[in-house]
């Protein structure tokens, strides 16, 4: 699928695409063969989704792909807007919902309620989820200040005891939501969420993460050539990892 190069940082498996469309698209098939082994072994597997436009293609391909039964899957998602109206396309649970979770006919959706009376609560609620159903999957993408999911570096925290936590969101996080095209303006973007921890994104057995765009290189290229593995650039707990891929494209790579 028009791979273009193929290298390791540490343990993390990097593979540059042609482009954006091949790059979700070898996600997707890769993401797919593992979920068939899987379910050759159990009867079912537990996957967590990321939400923003560099998903698209991945989420798009996946959705598409008739040889993945997500009768057998139960769905999560790994972050969720505190106080945003319950109906805005931006809010993470919708955006799912209109690209996979309502698409393809999941065993079970599991949505972060971001406009619980008692985020603490819900944060508990989640947490427990999470533990009583232990991830074998993680589909993910990388922020342009390497946070993952929303563990931006001021609150990130590779020994975190919880699974999910409420975070206040960085000003380059917010404004990664206006580059993203999903809010007008930077006052739109609400400032705290709900998130999965570090330790949560990386228990699963296999990390998939897609990373496209120009917005991304730096990001990239901290993840991967960082000499110091820290809460600095939070994406860079991705090369410490038995099986995780970075999924890129030229603009995403160009400062490889």
């Amino acid at each position: 699928m028009s791979l273009v190069k193929e290298m390791k940082a540490d343990k993390l498996n990097v593979k540059i695409y042609a482009d954006r469309a091949s790059m979700g698209a070898a996600a997707a098939a890769e993401c797919a063969a593992v979920i068939r082994d899987m379910l050759s072994k159990k009867d079912e597997i537990n996957m967590i989704f990321a939400a923003a436009p560099s998903q698209d293609e991945f989420l798009a391909a996946l959705a598409a792909d008739k040889s993945v039964d997500f009768t057998k899957i139960n769905a999560f998602h790994m972050d969720e807007y505190i106080g945003l109206d319950a109906a805005a396309p931006q809010g993470f649970g919708n955006f799912l919902r209109d690209r996979l979770f309502g698409v393809v006919p999941f065993k079970s959706v599991n949505y972060l309620n971001g406009n619980a009376a008692d985020p603490e609560a819900e944060a508990a609620r989640y947490s427990k989820l999470l533990a009583d159903n232990p991830t074998d999957i993680v589909c993910m993408g990388i922020g342009e200040n390497g946070h993952i999911a929303f563990n931006d570096p001021p609150v990130a925290d590779f020994k975190d005891a919880k699974l999910v936590k409420i975070v206040e969101l960085e000003h380059m996080c917010r404004n990664q939501q206006v580059n993203d095209g999903c809010f007008a303006t930077i006052d739109e973007v609400p400032t705290h969420a709900l998130s999965l921890t570090v330790p949560a994104l990386m228990k699963p057995a296999y990390v998939f993460c897609i990373v496209p765009a120009p917005t991304k290189a730096q990001a990239v290229y901290d993840t991967i050539n960082n000499t110091e593995i820290s809460e600095k650039c939070p994406a860079t707990i991705l090369r410490t990892h038995d099986n995780a891929t970075l999924y890129l494209e030229p603009a995403s790579a160009a400062k490889l």
